[in-house]
């Protein structure tokens, strides 16, 4: 599945709709996420050249499709059999085939903003408050850096055996995964960052704050840490999604990431 995500990237560049990073983020961060899906795989000669996605308790579906295959997103789109099917908005043949496929976009559904960010010039220096510094992961960081992610995002199911899975995940890396220490030693805010080499293609998978030290810039301050450390690794971009109409919105606009295009979801009529 990462294979099929590098080479679609490689075709559409930055306006690809997921990151080799997204996968193992979306696979591993809670221990009983597989339970809640249908993966299935389009093979050729055993390569993976479609996959579909189904979250099973909403009923919408994610994939991907090989560039040179795009008939198979019918395919993908019957063997779903969706109430739902996301899209990044500038893909006209994947929004072509969702339509086709009796899907029609609702005003007022939620969506995503595609951000993307250049890395070819210099990434501003983080800024942060007196007594707050930024560092990446160590060992025996695992317990607060579960932490931090489980206050940023309560609820969270989040534990330290299911993010210690993600860390097994390629391409997870310790250097690309970034918090800011508060004076107390606590973990205030966190970036993790994910690198597809073959691209030069950077993701910032997730971001979060805690809420006890919000409103300080800590988010954009590791931010753009992870951006730095992506540019220093060879990213040539870097992507992010945030909620629309959100906050994190102004935050990525903020450190240089604007929006781009935007993932939609596409209902079947009468649901």
């Amino acid at each position: 599945m990462q294979r099929l995500v590098a080479e679609c990237w490689r075709v559409r560049g930055p306006l690809c709709g997921t990151h080799v990073g997204d996968l193992p983020w979306r696979m591993y961060q809670h221990l009983d996420k597989r339970d809640e899906v249908r993966i299935q795989l389009w093979l050729d000669d055993g390569e993976c050249v479609a996959w579909g996605w189904l979250w099973s308790k909403e009923n919408d579906l994610d994939f991907e499709v090989h560039p040179e295959r795009g008939e198979l997103t019918d395919e993908v789109l019957a063997w779903a059999n969706a109430e739902a099917a996301w899209a990044l908005d500038s893909d006209e043949n994947a929004v072509a085939a969702i339509q086709r496929a009796g899907y029609v976009r609702r005003e007022g559904d939620r969506w995503y903003e595609h951000h993307v960010r250049e890395l070819a010039g210099a990434v501003e220096e983080p800024r942060l408050p007196r007594g707050y510094s930024v560092r990446t992961f160590r060992d025996g960081d695992l317990a607060s850096r579960v932490d931090v992610h489980r206050a940023a995002f309560a609820p969270s199911r989040v534990v330290p055996e299911s993010y210690a899975r993600v860390q097994r995940a390629w391409p997870y890396g310790p250097d690309l995964d970034h918090v800011v220490v508060a004076p107390d030693g606590a973990f205030a805010a966190f970036c993790l960052c994910w690198l597809d080499d073959s691209n030069a293609a950077g993701l910032l998978e997730p971001v979060g704050t805690h809420p006890d030290h919000r409103r300080l810039g800590l988010a954009s301050a590791v931010c753009l840490a992870g951006l730095g450390a992506l540019r220093r690794a060879g990213a040539s971009h870097a992507v992010v999604l945030s909620a629309g109409g959100s906050a994190a919105t102004a935050l990525y606009v903020k450190v240089g990431m604007p929006a781009v295009a935007r993932h939609v979801v596409f209902r079947r009529e009468g649901t």
